[in-house]
């Protein structure tokens, strides 16, 4: 770890003139290549250096306690050397978790898309509740969110939406909600008072890139439709929607939210990409992981991840075994605390293999 850490320091002087070098300023694209380098660089360094510093604060305490004549300057001397093992072993933690690989998606912006299961009008009124946590969680972020498709119930929920997130970071922090989520509660039509169970699926895709995913235009069949609203009405009087069929995949991608057809096929393409680079992430996951089930963040659509309970306020992630008594802040986006402890239960896993 030392050599890595070591070599790491080398390169990052080497960057530092590099990003300051007047020629290498001048090509604007080697320039921003050494500068994301660098910054990508720079917490390793900067927590290495800590590290350095608290070893040599450590040996010399060491130093001074073989030396100490004073019982009361070497308790003193003591609780230091204490103090800085502590330290030192906690830097070693995070040096770790810093050198753990990167993935490669984590700063990429995201397509959500929220799925009504099984629970009829009570899931599509849950998918309803996922987006707008989804939505407040991304206002609390400083993102965007936009629109992409969606098929709207009567009653103010959705038996479909697709969105886009974007913002720094955002598939690092929401890759670990794909899968089923679970409702637990009474609807407002039950007289009884009895609990209902309803489902919604979950899939979060990192945006594709041009670089990333190379979609052959032969292997595409474009479909154009007129936009259709609630009970099948139609919404305008042109043929503005459209649907996009992957033909060597079978995956299927419509949009109709926008009034222009071109707007709606660029949508639905980059919905296309995004669904393309889910399913080769997917594939590399199974061939790199020894069991995909038992990863926090294995994406599996058909793994109930976490249940929303009403009557007792609460929010289970079955993965990690969290349960938060603060449904309402969960619901109205206050996600942090589940992230942060997704994220680190998935580093954990990582350092043991």
């Amino acid at each position: 770890m030392l050599e890595k850490l070591d070599f790491l320091t080398d390169k990052y002087k080497e960057l530092n003139l590099k990003i300051s070098d007047p020629e290498i300023i001048a090509d604007n694209t080697v320039w921003t290549k050494y500068v994301k380098e660098h910054a990508d660089i720079e917490p390793v360094v900067i927590k290495y250096r800590e590290y350095k510093k608290t070893v040599s604060e450590l040996s010399d305490a060491k130093e001074m306690l073989e030396e100490a004549k004073d019982k009361e300057f070497e308790e003193m001397v003591k609780n230091e050397i204490a103090e800085l093992t502590d330290k030192m072993e906690t830097l070693e933690q995070e040096l770790k978790f810093l050198l753990l690989p990167k993935d490669p998606n984590d700063e990429k912006n995201v397509f959500v898309e929220i799925r009504a299961g099984t629970g009829g009008e009570e899931a599509a009124l849950f998918a309803g509740t996922l987006f707008r946590m989804y939505n407040r969680y991304a206002e609390r972020r400083g993102w965007t969110s936009e629109i992409i498709s969606s098929n709207a119930t009567n009653i103010g929920g959705f038996k479909e939406v697709i969105f886009m997130l974007e913002g720094k970071g955002a598939y690092s922090r929401l890759k670990y909600e794909s899968g089923v989520h679970r409702v637990q509660r009474i609807p407002s039509t039950e007289s009884g008072g009895r609990i209902h169970t309803s489902a919604a699926t979950v899939a979060v895709l990192p945006e594709a890139q041009d670089v990333d995913v190379d979609i052959n235009p032969n292997d595409l069949r474009i479909d154009v439709f007129r936009s259709s609203g609630h009970g099948g009405q139609s919404v305008n009087t042109t043929d503005s929607a459209v649907r996009i069929t992957h033909i060597p995949t079978g995956l299927v991608v419509s949009c109709q939210d926008e009034k222009s057809q071109l707007k709606n096929k660029e949508k639905a393409l980059k919905v296309l990409k995004a669904r393309l680079l889910d399913m080769e992430i997917a594939r590399q996951n199974q061939e790199i992981a020894q069991s995909r089930k038992s990863q926090v963040g294995s994406g599996d659509r058909s793994e109930r991840i976490r249940t929303y309970n009403y009557p007792q306020g609460r929010v289970t992630d079955h993965r990690i075994g969290l349960t938060l008594y603060q449904l309402e802040n969960f619901l109205d986006g206050d996600l942090e605390e589940m992230i942060d402890a997704l994220i680190t239960s998935d580093q954990a896993e990582k350092l043991k293999k």
